[in-house]
């Protein structure tokens, strides 16, 4: 048994290995400025197709193009993102039993009246540039937690939601490890039901909505106290992504 799923792992890694080259060729061909990105990459955008090359190329040329358009220095500063900064909302927080960086994400403290969507984009790019940076050699994926204690009205702003969504699924494909969703209200299962249509089928399975009575005991079994925020019963103060 052993034996036979050794040799249909060597025969998907050989599958891929085949088109990860023939993604290359595509990609370079189309975009010279795509010879300097590292298999890695393009790894991930040919996974996020399940390792079809045409889908696949089609999404790595349009992260390219975008990329090129939405971060012309190559990073966002934070002379950019003033106002986001200013909120502080989202933090750096620690890494799972996988190694994986974890951020922490309070939602209460987004809200639509005084936010504007460009700055938001841009604020996002920040972040998760930022959280791909810290990782370890080897690793590519990272853990959310997502904390919807305390939120409301003021804070559903769809067209912000679904910006990160397609930010995510766009231009970070196969970044995301999990998301946990804690303190979910009510109230924002109205939201919830506009948003995820628009939510691969690939994302949904890393999501995990978090019961309040269990909420210790699930995050412990990915991440260990001394890397857990205090808010949730771990050892870590929560540090703005910005320090």
């Amino acid at each position: 048994m052993e034996s036979a799923q050794e040799n249909n792992c060597m025969e998907e890694n050989g599958v891929e290995k085949k088109r990860l080259g023939l993604l290359r060729m595509k990609v370079d061909q189309e975009d010279p400025g795509a010879k300097g990105l590292d298999d890695l990459m393009l790894r991930r955008f040919l996974r996020a197709r399940d390792l079809n090359v045409e889908k696949a190329a089609s999404l790595l040329l349009k992260y390219l193009k975008w990329r090129r358009s939405f971060v012309p220095k190559g990073f966002i500063s934070e002379d950019e993102i003033r106002n986001e900064i200013a909120k502080e909302k989202m933090f750096l927080q620690g890494v799972d039993k996988k190694e994986r960086p974890i951020m922490v994400a309070l939602g209460v403290r987004h809200t639509y009246y005084d936010r504007d969507l460009e700055e938001f984009k841009r604020y996002l790019v920040y972040g998760i540039d930022k959280i791909c940076a810290s990782m370890k050699e080897g690793q590519e994926k990272f853990v959310v937690i997502g904390d919807l204690e305390g939120w409301g009205y003021a804070n559903c702003d769809f067209r912000a939601h679904l910006a990160s969504v397609e930010m995510m699924q766009d231009y970070y494909p196969e970044r995301l490890a999990k998301v946990y969703l804690l303190h979910a209200p009510y109230i924002f299962w109205t939201a919830w039901k506009l948003v995820y249509p628009f939510i691969d089928s690939n994302t949904r399975k890393k999501i995990v909505f978090v019961e309040n009575k269990r909420l210790k005991e699930t995050l412990l079994e990915d991440i260990d106290e001394g890397q857990l925020p205090e808010r949730y019963g771990g050892k870590l103060p929560l540090v703005p992504i910005y320090k």
